[in-house]
């Protein structure tokens, strides 16, 4: 014998059947706070995750280019001496040069780089730097890169002043 559920009247069923299947009354809103908890603490986190790996973001690009910086300047400061004396022009030794940027970043303890010599006067130096996240690594962006490129440049002389 099968009984359908809207066959029998709500009488007729015990009380706890009643309550647990109908909510009416000042029972009927129960449970609403803890999903409103469960919204506000995944839009706070999220809103950590912004602010604080954001700023690890900020620091790691300007960690970046300084880093970028000092080794272009370490390579442009290597000047051809031969050619100094020889003819008086003041030339970058670009084998120097990249060499002193490449120990300049190897003694950092930085592996992911890229240094070019940018004309006979000028070293580019590229870094990359990979930093893990600390909140936004809970939904899935476990790290961040940050590039840094800088240009020195051989400036010989006194320049500027009055």
């Amino acid at each position: 014998m099968k009984i359908q559920l809207t066959s029998i009247r709500r009488s007729v069923l015990p009380r706890c059947i009643v309550r647990s299947v109908l909510p009416v009354g000042p029972d009927a809103e129960r449970g609403a706070l803890s999903l409103m908890i469960v919204v506000l603490f995944v839009a706070v986190a999220a809103l950590a995750g912004i602010v604080v790996d954001g700023g690890a973001k900020l620091n790691a690009d300007e960690n970046a280019l300084a880093l970028a910086e000092e080794a272009a300047r370490a390579g442009a400061t290597t000047v051809d001496v031969s050619s100094a004396y020889a003819s008086g022009t003041f030339v970058v030794d670009q084998q120097r040069a990249l060499a002193a940027a490449r120990a300049y970043l190897a003694g950092a303890g930085y592996d992911d780089y890229s240094v070019t010599a940018d004309g006979p006067r000028a070293i580019r130096v590229r870094v990359t730097l990979i930093e893990p996240t600390r909140f936004l690594s809970l939904i899935g962006l476990r790290s961040f890169a940050s590039t840094g490129t800088a240009t020195a440049s051989l400036v010989t002389g006194v320049t500027g002043g009055t």
